[in-house]
């Protein structure tokens, strides 16, 4: 008697359903999201009230007679004498400082790039400005350098028998714009100081090989790489001091033709109340900030492909 024997069935396992990929898209971002709430709710939410302000003719001091105008405000300040100054005032600021940091911190980087005793120190004490706070960097320059009784530019021009001007009455803008290249050069130079570094070093050492000079060599080899960090360096700093407000007020208080753009912003707001006016001021400064911020971004990704690039 032979016994049969029923085959074997395998039950198939049903494979475990994965979630839907916007659902796993959505909670691998969850985290983020208090994070982006706080960011809307601190920066977008007043730059959309911002906005709105500034479409009325609203003073602080009459808030019952405000009224909708449209754009008159920003024809305002387009047209306005003293706000088309100021505007002019924060080109030529931004434009003097930019191109002087730039060319003060490609010298010291190229300086920092080489070795030598004691480079640590030099380094940690080139970056010091741009770590001082800058209300404390402006009363620095105001009262221990510019005061024209116990100042130091005047202590040691009376040593050497000079002249002891006030130096902020006489040159107001190049008082204003020294104390600012002198905190943001370290800036410009630990960017080109990174551009240096990441040289092709085979390269130059094939260029003094065949005989090129050490000039030859700036010009033709390390200029041109260091474009692109030239290029964020003008952007980053533009930006900065596109915005800047603490040199302005604490060094000349807006006076002797050194009121900026921020600085007109804070008069009308704080001082004329003109919270419209002030607001149409405001956001063209914005404008201008994510214009220069949208170059800088270009220039900052373009770099990160000619690094994975050379990887």
């Amino acid at each position: 008697m032979t016994a049969t024997t029923a085959p074997l069935t395998r039950t198939p396992v049903r494979a475990a359903r994965r979630p839907p990929a916007r659902l796993r898209a959505w909670a691998t971002r969850a985290p983020l999201l208090p994070a982006l709430v706080f960011l809307i709710a601190v920066t977008q939410l007043p730059f959309v009230a911002t906005l709105v302000i500034s479409f009325f003719d609203w003073n602080a001091l009459y808030p019952k007679a405000r009224r909708f105008t449209g754009l008159d405000n920003y024809r305002q300040v387009l047209t306005d004498a003293d706000l088309r100054h100021s505007v002019w005032t924060t080109v030529l600021l931004t434009a003097a400082v930019v191109l002087a940091s730039l060319v003060l911190g490609l010298l010291l980087a190229l300086l920092l790039d080489r070795r030598f005793r004691g480079q640590g120190i030099v380094r940690t004490l080139l970056i010091a400005p741009f770590l001082v706070v800058p209300v404390a960097a402006a009363l620095l320059w105001k009262h221990v350098l510019y005061n024209p009784e116990y100042g130091l530019l005047n202590g040691l021009s009376h040593y050497v028998g000079g002249p002891q001007p006030d130096w902020i009455s006489r040159t107001p803008l190049l008082a204003v714009e020294v104390s600012l290249v002198w905190q943001w050069t370290p800036f410009m130079m630990l960017i080109l100081l990174a551009g240096l570094q990441s040289r092709d070093q085979q390269q130059i050492e094939a260029a003094r090989v065949d005989g090129a000079t050490d000039w030859q060599i700036f010009v033709h080899l390390t200029l041109p790489h260091l474009r692109r960090y030239l290029e964020l360096g003008a952007l980053l700093g533009s930006i900065y001091i596109v915005q800047n407000f603490d040199a302005v007020f604490t060094i000349t208080s807006g006076g002797l033709g050194t009121a900026n753009l921020p600085y007109t912003v804070y008069q009308s707001f704080y001082q004329a109340h003109e919270n419209g006016l002030a607001s149409a001021a405001g956001v063209l400064v914005v404008i201008g900030s994510l214009v220069l911020a949208t170059f800088a971004l270009r220039v900052v990704s373009s770099l990160f492909r000619e690094e994975v690039s050379r990887a």
